[in-house]
């Protein structure tokens, strides 16, 4: 007869998509996190935090799948509603400034941070459950708002370490996208289908490059696995519209070689000493700084020139460029030149989404890629406005815009460059050698605290003090205390240098190592000041 083997033990591992963050990865995205609500609130912006769980229909379009409310997002049903953890920080955003419209100030600043859950396929680097951090205007339709954001988000950047030179925030706009639509023949009700397939086309750009793109505007694609996307079907001259919108590489390339650089320079009040021609070639490594910045000043203007031509018969497109122009000049008279902040048409960041100008913040230094490849980093953070924020809610529209940062992309960002401290110090221990004078230890422990060092007494088995010391270094402790009967009777402590210790026992002559005790030995009155003398020694 078998044996009743009990109930099954559940397995200890973590649900696919998720994952575990310890003492150093938290304390590490809390330094960073800190550091850009510090500058999100110099700029007047408030803290607000939303439940973690929203109903269905307040999420609404921002759901990726609406007509499959459990599809996209972790969703329930209780009591004939459907509730859904939060897919972003933007819905829950829409729904406050319906709710409180009438106790809010307009416009409404304010910046958010915490976890959102999607029910995707995880994948490398791809999991269900990450880290946001927002900060959106509502109410202000003034494009300052959207230069202000720009701007602010260069200074987040620069609070957490990424240095000027390493970053880049790139701004276009979707309107200059809606005059393409029109310049192209696509505006219209009975175009709603070519316009869908040509947006979600441009949207896969990053992923699929210029001739993928191209290939969806017209019959359509064929991907490596041989399944075929069917396409926008648009003329070749419309095609050759939407691509000159995108594929500004080849655009600007087209401007420098052309000659165009005299309408650019004919529309610009501030070409001052820069009038010799080589500041308008391509930036090239060897400039100094001044020549980059006067360089991409030029790009900058030539950019505004090119879409200017394209769209110059559409209404929409034509307010677009005169946006981007006005982006421009703020952000310049603030100090945010071209060297941080550029105008550039080929970003197309859910520009389906968003209804006016959009922004995306890309790294520029170059990392290794999983097969040793040398890539530049990438994007770390996106936004733009989007002025049918609280219109669903309300009936009225309300303007907006906005920006949000990808955390553990620049968390990444900066372990990449080695400013992200994930080697946090643990806490001064303080070893137990008598079991009868524990209140002893922990008067020492309390007195460390009392001073602002970090500290805990031994709680284990103190029977092997060799599995203390073991325990310490488990811990990353820098500092050991030891007090047994004979130190206890002559009102002294060990003191332990665990950092120095580990560092001799590694690399130190044997006269070197005598030389430099990693042990010594001071009066019990002696202890904070000895502890913080050595912690002071290694930073």
């Amino acid at each position: 007869m078998a044996k009743n083997k009990g109930p099954r033990r559940p397995k200890a591992e973590t649900p696919k998509g998720f994952r575990d963050y310890f003492g150093a990865e938290v304390t590490a995205r809390k330094a960073m996190l800190d550091k850009i609500a510090a500058v999100y609130h110099r700029y007047g912006f408030d803290a607000l935090e939303t439940s973690a769980v929203e109903t269905v229909e307040a999420l609404g379009k921002f759901l990726p799948d609406v007509d499959r409310p459990n599809e996209g997002v972790f969703a329930w049903e209780e009591d004939s509603d459907w509730l859904a953890l939060r897919y972003d920080l933007t819905a829950p955003l829409a729904r406050v400034a319906a709710q409180y419209r009438n106790d809010l100030p307009t416009p409404y600043r304010r910046y958010a941070m915490g976890p959102v859950w999607r029910n995707e396929k995880p994948g490398p680097g791809r999991f269900r459950q990450f880290y946001q951090c927002d900060a959106d205007t509502v109410g202000a339709a003034s494009v300052a708002a959207d230069a202000e954001i720009c701007a602010m988000l260069a200074d987040a950047l620069e609070a957490v370490g990424i240095e000027r030179g390493d970053y880049v925030i790139r701004v276009n706009n979707r309107k200059v996208l809606n005059g393409v639509m029109e310049v192209a023949g696509l505006s219209g009700d009975d175009k709603e289908a070519e316009r869908g397939i040509v947006l979600r086309a441009i949207d896969k750009l990053d992923r699929l490059g210029v001739d993928g793109v191209r290939a969806l505007l017209g019959e359509g694609r064929k991907d490596e696995s041989g399944d075929f996307t069917k396409g926008a079907g648009l003329l070749e001259t419309q095609a050759d519209v939407v691509m000159r919108f995108i594929d500004w590489e080849k655009e600007k390339n087209r401007i420098l070689s052309e000659g165009v650089r005299a309408s650019v320079i004919a529309n610009s009040d501030s070409w001052g000493a820069f009038k010799n021609a080589q500041y308008f070639d391509e930036i090239r490594s060897d400039m100094v700084p001044e020549q980059r910045a006067a360089t991409q000043a030029l790009i900058n203007r030539a950019a505004i020139f090119h879409l200017s031509e394209l769209v110059h018969n559409s209404k929409v497109g034509t307010e677009g460029v005169d946006e981007l122009g006005t982006i421009s000049e703020l952000l310049e008279a603030q100090g945010y030149g071209p060297d941080r902040i550029i105008i550039d048409p080929s970003v197309v960041r859910g520009l389906g989404y968003y209804t006016g100008p959009v922004f995306e913040a890309e790294l520029t230094f170059e990392i290794k890629d999983e097969k040793g490849r040398p890539r530049q980093f990438g994007s770390v953070a996106g936004g733009g406005r989007y002025d049918d924020l609280v219109k669903r809610f309300t009936g009225q529209a309300v303007p907006a815009t906005g920006v949000s940062i990808g955390v553990d992309r620049l968390l990444a960002a900066l372990a990449a460059k080695g400013r992200l401290d994930t080697s946090a110090q643990g806490p001064v221990v303080v070893t137990v050698m008598d079991r009868t004078r524990m209140a002893d230890y922990m008067a020492m422990v309390n007195e460390l605290r009392a001073s602002g060092i970090r500290a805990e007494m031994y709680l284990g088995n103190p029977k092997n003090f060799g599995n203390q010391l073991k325990y310490a270094d488990k811990r990353q402790s820098p500092v050991a205390i030891i007090q047994g009967e004979d130190e206890a009777a002559r009102d002294v402590v060990q003191v332990k240098d665990l950092i120095l210790g580990a560092k001799l026992a590694q690399e130190a002559s044997l006269e070197e190592w005598k030389s430099q005790p990693a042990q010594v030995e001071v009066p019990r009155a002696d202890l904070v000041a000895t502890v913080r003398e050595i912690m002071g020694r290694h930073g």
